[in-house]
């Protein structure tokens, strides 16, 4: 297991951090600048579909001169920016930029993965891509048959495209066009190749040599289109093109738009293009299409019993005998053999009986290699055709008679963390290198839980499962309006997207919640409690082992919504009081958020409750009376620390966030000086160090009981 090393920062051996000036003493790192206001941002790409402006940067990713390392001592940032290239105490802030590439050429995949769960076959569509605008001529000029590489710029992928780029022409969204050109890693005939894209956002159109082959809408969850045999070159060259409109509509999850006050709406950056990376994937006649391994726990000293569901598709045009075996752990698992026709699906369903599991939890994460091995044939001969690996974590956990959340028979009360995915320099398309910073961070804040908008990457639920930390699992179902909602089709692709959401990360034994949406309307009527009950029966149907909740804004004029909330098991309260006023002021006054807590524990008794947001911008030293200054952070962290502290029924609570992030162009956050688009609530700036509310944090997170027996 990839166990993340705990960092002790100096600055926690030398004191709290309380009091320290920033910039100054032990939270001073070497190289680090102070961070100044932001500058005026950049121009960018036309909601048309035009490209960036005169002046703006180059697509993130972009191919860029050779220098320095991180931290080398170089105060320009990739592409010659101004920021300054500080090393974080966590790691790398950025990955090392990419050398300049020569002329673009077609290359091969190659056979590996940035996550370790899945089926073998997968093939990393690495290296450069080609990359253009829109400019209103993709279709006109037919960009999808392209074969010259002139007017494409080159681009590595996982790629934002604005990712430096912070107008509000940048979030409003565009039109853009990727291009690879590749060689199978096998020529063999009978094999069948499939893309995969682990995100995208937002809408996809995909070529291959000039053919579409399928598209897609949605963002944060993988995807896949089969590679047609028709369209295949299987001994030379094949060109992907993938057409990508990163332009939101109010329907969409997250939605665009605008908000009841004319600004434009959205919780985080508009980020465009191929988000995570993708892979190129062998099918040898047989295929998984789901797998599922679910462990169940009747009490912590009980027995497990693994519950298996695995769907295999038949890609041939012959009817295949298949046999399904695999091990957990070191027990061996015979799913059985089915005879499948051709280009149609099977389910296996088993059982198996685990005497004595070594159980997963926080502070002893145990994980099984589950493998699963799959052989089909015609007339009796019978080969190996896929091989599937998963890590699986065997735990329980429920919701009390009496509302407390429970860990294999232990109470929960963690204190945790929200994240984005998002890099200065890169936006959202972060790498391996940043998101092994992140679960470091979390690990040396003492936090043992993460929150999250949407499903994060898989290699950060893999590091999850790994290190002892939970997940709070969300889809970005996140302040539709009552208007929308309300019509059919948008809540049945809202609980699409739960399904979607659940087959591809219930085998993590990390995710503790399946979280059904964010501060939709705090005034439920009949079409949220509609998506509600239609989003928590799907939840259970597809997993029946773990709580189902929703996040909600915490307004103390709303009363009891108890009959809206009855399907739910868990629900989020987003605190801000003391820090926003709230409608009518009424959550501007931070000593009545205990009171708050007590009603709602008395509304909702039998579900837990979870602080699932607070926090407080900070972004200058200052009087701790001032708001937007570190000390004015660090009174804020131990108010809130303070109540939660006094209410032992809590399942958890939750600051946002760990790490500064990009929310939209008008941003102020609650902060009288603000620094749009940046939401500065973070107990990490954006460029990697940590506030002085950290080591409040970190000392408060350490010295909390965050299981404890029933």
């Amino acid at each position: 297991m990839r166990l993340i090393a705990l960092i002790v920062l100096v600055a926690l051996a030398g004191g709290t951090g309380a009091g320290v000036a920033w910039g100054q003493g032990p939270l001073a790192l070497p190289g680090a600048a102070s961070p100044g206001p932001a500058g005026p941002p950049a121009s960018g790409p036309a909601p048309s579909g035009g490209p960036p402006a005169s002046g703006s940067p180059a697509p993130s990713g972009a191919a860029a001169p050779a220098g320095p390392a991180e931290g080398a001592g170089d105060a320009t940032g990739q592409n010659g920016s101004a920021e300054p290239r500080s090393q974080s105490p966590f790691g790398p802030i950025a990955p090392v930029p990419v050398p300049s590439p020569g002329p673009y050429v077609a290359d091969t995949p190659t056979n590996q993965t940035l996550y370790r769960n899945g089926p073998d076959g997968r093939f990393l569509m690495g290296g450069a891509w080609l990359f253009r605008y829109d400019q209103g001529q993709g279709t006109s000029q037919h960009f999808e048959r392209s074969v010259s590489s002139a007017g494409w710029s080159q681009v590595f992928v996982p790629n934002a495209w604005n990712a430096q780029d912070e107008s509000a022409a940048s979030f409003s969204g565009t039109v853009a066009w990727y291009r690879k050109d590749f060689k199978l890693p096998s020529a063999e005939a009978g094999l069948a190749w499939v893309v995969r894209f682990e995100s995208v956002n937002y809408r996809t159109r995909a070529w291959l040599n000039g053919h579409p082959i399928g598209s897609h809408a949605g963002a944060y969850l993988a995807f896949e289109l089969r590679l047609a045999d028709r369209y295949l070159n299987r001994g030379g060259v094949n060109r992907l093109v993938v057409r990508v409109d990163d332009r939101r509509k109010a329907t969409d999850f997250p939605p665009g738009g605008v908000s009841d006050t004319g600004k434009v709406a959205g919780g985080w950056w508009n980020y465009g293009g191929l988000l995570r990376e993708v892979y190129l994937r062998r099918v040898n006649r047989v295929d998984f299409d789901t797998v599922s391994v679910l462990p169940q726990l009747p009490c912590p000293t009980c027995a497990a019993t693994i519950r298996y569901r695995v769907t295999v598709r038949n890609y041939e045009a012959a009817t295949e005998h298949v046999h399904l075996t695999g091990h957990y752990g070191s027990e061996a698992v015979d799913l059985g053999s089915a005879t499948v026709a051709s280009r149609a699906t099977h389910t296996f369903s088993r059982r198996l009986h685990v005497a004595h599991p070594h159980l997963w939890s926080t502070t002893d994460p145990h994980l099984y290699d589950a493998t699963l091995d799959l052989d089909a044939g015609h007339g009796g001969a019978s080969t190996r055709v896929g091989h599937y690996f998963l890590m699986s974590g065997v735990r329980s956990i429920a919701v009390s008679a009496s509302g407390l959340l429970v860990l294999n028979g232990q109470v929960l009360n963690f204190r945790g963390v929200g994240l984005h995915e998002d890099s200065r320099q890169f936006g959202f398309a972060v790498d391996n290198t940043i998101r092994q910073r992140y679960v470091s961070e979390v690990k040396a804040l003492g936090a043992t839980a993460i929150r999250a908008h949407y499903p994060l990457h898989p290699e950060l639920e893999e590091l999850a499962d790994e290190n002892g930390i939970l997940l709070w699992s969300e889809i970005p179902v996140y302040s539709v309006k009552t208007v929308y909602l309300a019509r059919a089709s948008v809540r049945r692709a809202a609980v699409d997207l739960l399904r979607r959401n659940i087959a591809t990360n219930a085998n993590h034994p990390s995710v503790i919640v399946w979280s059904i949406g964010n501060e939709l309307s705090a005034r439920p009527g009949s079409a949220q409690s509609a998506y509600i009950s239609q989003a928590v029966s799907a939840a259970h149907s597809a997993d029946p082992t773990r709580p189902v909740g929703l996040a909600v804004a915490a307004y103390p004029s709303v009363g009891c919504q108890a009959h809206a909330y009855k399907p739910l098991q868990v629900l989020g309260l987003n605190d801000y009081f003391g820090w926003y006023p709230g409608p009518e002021g009424q959550i501007a006054d931070r000593s009545l958020l205990s009171g708050y807590l007590d009603l709602m524990h008395r509304c909702y008794a039998g579900k837990s409750l979870i602080v699932t947001e607070y926090g407080a911008e900070a972004n200058r030293p200052g009087p701790v009376e001032e708001r937007g200054t570190y000390a004015f952070q660090q009174d804020y962290l131990d108010y809130n620390l303070n109540v939660f502290a006094s209410k032992p029924w809590l399942g958890g609570a939750i600051y946002w966030a760990l790490e500064e992030f990009r929310v939209r162009p008008n941003w102020d956050g609650g902060n009288p000086r603000p620094d749009p688009p940046i939401h500065e609530k973070g107990l990490i700036d954006y460029i990697g160090r940590p506030k002085p509310a950290f080591f409040d944090a970190q000392r408060r997170f350490r010295a909390t009981p965050q299981v404890r027996p029933r």
